[in-house]
């Protein structure tokens, strides 16, 4: 899959860290750091602009270190940029820690993946399949 990219920042072009990475690092386009402190989120610009396939989405997600060991995530995650977005990436990063973070000028904040999807086309009905599941949600099918 080929995606343009305009790349209106001083980084490198995202890239994946190993051959078989699913996602592609996002740097924050800063000036100067950003600290976000606790329960506190922020809209962090990547300086990147991007022309994704029809048929695919660009999926924003946290980066699992950054999570784990300091309770910084993506807020709507994944977040996701339609094909036929041409704006700014930006990522929406909440801090669920206690503690202030820093985020640095070119710091990696989340990774992007790129999936297929479809478009669903409406059938109208008056009533839906049975099955065994029916219509029990959230936690309905147990615990462990």
């Amino acid at each position: 899959m080929t995606v343009k990219i305009v790349n209106k920042s001083p980084w490198d072009l995202p890239s994946y860290a190993t051959p078989q990475s699913a996602g592609v690092d996002l740097r924050a386009n800063l000036t100067d750091p950003v600290t976000l402190a606790p329960l506190e989120r922020a809209m962090i610009p990547t300086g990147l602009f991007m022309a994704i396939p029809a048929g695919f989405e660009g999926q924003v997600r946290p980066r699992s270190g950054l999570a784990a060991k300091h309770g910084l995530t993506v807020l709507n995650s994944p977040g996701t940029i339609d094909a036929d977005y041409r704006g700014e990436i930006k990522v929406i990063l909440v801090n669920l820690s206690n503690e202030a973070f820093t985020i640095d000028p070119g710091e990696r904040v989340a990774q992007m993946v790129f999936a297929r999807h479809e478009t669903a086309q409406w059938e109208p009905a008056e009533t839906l399949d049975e099955t065994e599941r029916g219509t029990g949600g959230f936690g309905s099918t147990g615990t462990k």
